[in-house]
């Protein structure tokens, strides 16, 4: 893993530098490290990627009207960001927790 890193990192610091154009390691191994440390993860918006998933799990007891709304309202980012990973006990799908984790991760 360490050497890994080492080949990695080696191999930025080449790029930058102009040092050269193709990774010295077998194919693949440097290129997708390199593209998935360089592309940033696209933002995510509150409104039209997590809203929806909330009200299909969530309501009506989270939203206007509904019992828990007072306390935690979940059509409001600070509800959901106080509550962290603690949402993943209604919330199961692995695409759906990583949107939420992803939008917990970047700044407010």
């Amino acid at each position: 893993m360490r050497v890994v890193l080492i080949l990695i990192a080696t191999g930025l610091l080449l790029i930058e530098w102009g040092g050269f154009t193709k990774p010295a390691a077998p194919t693949g191994v440097v290129s997708s490290a390199v593209a998935a440390t360089s592309a940033p993860k696209a933002r995510v918006d509150f409104d039209t990627q997590l809203k929806p998933i909330f009200k299909s799990k969530c309501m009506p007891c989270h939203f206007s009207g509904g019992q828990m709304y007072d306390r935690l309202p979940f059509d409001k980012p600070e509800t959901i960001r106080k509550l962290g990973s603690k949402l993943f006990t209604r919330i199961k799908q692995e695409d759906e927790r990583r949107l939420i984790e992803d939008f917990l991760t970047q700044a407010p």
